[in-house]
């Protein structure tokens, strides 16, 4: 069964930086695009960055500059590094992965659109 979990929210003071970490679990053997979301109370989640398994990204134009998404493929796992953060930043993000390749039993096995739990970002002085 394959699982996406979140790390590294928290507090952080304005200006301050942040690094999310995402771990896809199970018996994985490919993932197209990684993701990370983000839901602000009383907003719509909107697309903060992804990447694909080649490397290429994508931001939304609020955090460009400010965050880094970035992947270890060997690892199975996403990072979001956010620097300059802000106190509109401030929302759950939830790690996305699209076209997830895994085993089961002997059978190759291909799920789509999968997602982690989410962990709080709070940016407040």
């Amino acid at each position: 069964q394959v699982q996406l979990v979140e790390s590294g929210g928290g507090l952080v003071q304005p200006g301050g930086s942040l690094r999310l970490s995402c771990a896809a679990s199970g018996s994985i053997f490919s993932i197209n695009r990684m993701g990370w979301y983000r839901q602000a109370p009383g907003l719509q989640r909107e697309l903060v960055a992804d990447i694909t398994s080649r490397g290429r990204t994508n931001y939304v134009d609020s955090v460009k500059g400010r965050f880094t998404i970035s992947r270890d493929n060997a690892k199975n796992t996403v990072y979001l590094q956010m620097n300059s953060l802000k106190s509109e930043d401030t929302a759950v993000y939830h790690c996305n992965a699209d076209e997830i390749g895994y085993y089961s039993g002997n059978l190759r096995l291909y799920g789509m659109d999968y997602w982690g739990k989410g962990t709080l970002v709070t940016v407040s002085s």
